[in-house]
């Protein structure tokens, strides 16, 4: 009964409406989820890579701001705009003793998955677990680490995963960080009490994120809250195995790299096992939303 409806409800009141990029007809649609990691709250030998919250001197810039320097947000020094800190400049120390640090991490490449992730939960020395959500980012662009090593020829495009890009740090692991830094775009977190603990973190649009029917889009494009009818493949999480993915999902989240109409990054939970599946995911599909009658008359849509 709950299903028809939900069938009857979208059907009665929403338009479906194909999307097709030009630039990208066949679609793009990946996958993220929340990383689960070891850390301390403490700085140790052991973890001695930190988590940060977000720094006082971090600011959204004006209309005026935005058009002269090309960036959403930065810093002002003396009354005039400017980048904020690279990734480099941050994780060599810059923004050491000023007591941002929410937790410290193990190594340098859980630092930056978590922060491509968006949010993650560290598993702390005492058995307790800290969840962490998105604050706020550097303003810099995002500059894909795995789009690099595929330009370089360090990994095939077609075995491009984040499985293959951590495993490729762990063998370069002096290359890695040095590459790390070729991204300047730096992500700020802060602590996530959830009301309900078996959901996700909080996406951009501030409500909590549901497993596989959760998706982040390109905010130019879409408004938080459209339904969104995704017909594409995900894997398995065997590798090379995958399977038809027919699903409707809401638009909740966004990201630096989901970039056009046709492209969404679906959430897949928490852990290894999500981790498997969204790490692998880069596939072509169909992309449907479910638009309202009244936006649909209004843009020309309807009669």
């Amino acid at each position: 009964m709950k299903s028809d409806a939900a069938r009857i409800f979208f059907e009665t009141f929403f338009v479906p409406c194909r999307v097709i990029d030009p630039v990208k007809p066949d679609g793009l649609f990946t996958g993220y989820f929340e990383p689960e990691v070891q850390g301390s709250l403490a700085r140790t030998e052991a973890f001695h890579v930190p988590i940060y919250s977000v720094p006082p001197d971090l600011v959204s810039f004006t209309e005026d701001e935005r058009s002269a320097i090309g960036l959403t947000s930065g810093r002002r020094r003396m009354g005039r705009a400017e980048p904020y800190l690279t990734r480099e400049e941050i994780e060599e120390g810059a923004l050491a003793g000023q007591g941002l640090e929410i937790a410290w991490l193990r190594d340098w490449g859980d630092a930056y998955f978590l922060q491509i992730q968006g949010s993650g939960r560290i598993r702390m020395v005492d058995g307790t677990t800290l969840r962490l959500s998105f604050a706020a980012k550097s303003g810099h662009l995002y500059t894909s680490i795995g789009s690099l090593l595929a330009e370089r020829g360090q990994i095939e495009p077609d075995k491009l995963s984040m499985q293959s890009i951590r495993h490729w740090m762990t063998c370069h692991p002096r290359q890695a960080r040095e590459l790390m830094w070729e991204n300047r775009s730096f992500i700020f977190f802060q602590r996530a009490d959830l009301a309900e603990p078996h959901l996700g973190a909080f996406g951009a649009q501030r409500v909590q994120l549901t497993p596989q029917r959760s998706i982040a889009i390109d905010r130019s494009y879409w408004a938080y809250g459209t339904p969104i009818w995704l017909d594409t493949e995900a894997p398995l999480g065997d590798e090379g195995s995958m399977k038809r993915f027919r699903q409707l999902l809401v638009a909740q989240d966004t990201g630096s790299a989901i970039r056009g109409a046709a492209r969404g990054d679906v959430y897949w939970g928490f852990g290894d096992s999500a981790g498997r599946i969204a790490g692998p995911m880069k596939s072509a599909g169909q992309m449907t939303v479910l638009l309202p009658y009244s936006v649909a008359r209004r843009i020309g849509l309807m009669p």
